[in-house]
């Protein structure tokens, strides 16, 4: 897991993607073909795959089951996080640059946890599949076409 915790409380996750490095050497085609799996709260882009709102067809709702399997592991892995150390779900009475060091602390002894295989069985109390119930982010036509281009692909059957 790798983590900025630089942010204020209520920020939305794209305000911090927008602002993160990470965004810049997408942009800059630095990981390409790679991309990126993201929720509908994120602008699809031609490094970023986000659910569609309302699939209309068989190989959109493909498309839609595939991508959010790919996503729920991570969101799966937040949930043990915050399981593990449940000050993050409680919320922190603390300063904000405190704040900072306790998430970033927190993630530090996630992942050598991890690295330790010292695992509990989180898992399996999370969803097999999570449901799109976010407001999708209005986008413009021409930020879909790759993610279109891949159902056409992969998830249309000949």
């Amino acid at each position: 897991m790798d983590i900025v915790a630089r942010w204020p409380g209520s920020v939305h996750d794209t305000t911090i993607f927008n602002d993160s490095n990470i965004r810049g050497r997408f942009e800059n085609n630095e990981f390409s073909p790679y991309c990126l799996v993201g929720d509908g709260g994120y602008p699809c882009r031609v490094y970023l795959l986000t659910p569609l709102q309302d699939p209309q067809t068989l190989p959109q709702q493909r498309y839609n089951n595939a991508q959010i399997k790919t996503r729920n592991p991570v969101e799966r892995l937040f949930g043990v996080w915050k399981r593990r150390f449940p000050c993050l779900s409680l919320g922190l009475r603390l300063k904000l640059e405190t704040m900072c060091e306790v998430i970033v602390a927190t993630a530090v002894l996630h992942n050598m946890c991890l690295e330790q295989n010292d695992t509990i069985d989180f898992f399996e109390n999370g969803p097999e599949m999570e449901q799109i119930d976010e407001i999708q982010v209005r986008i413009g036509y021409q930020n879909t076409a790759t993610r279109d281009s891949i159902i056409s692909a992969i998830f249309t059957l000949p």
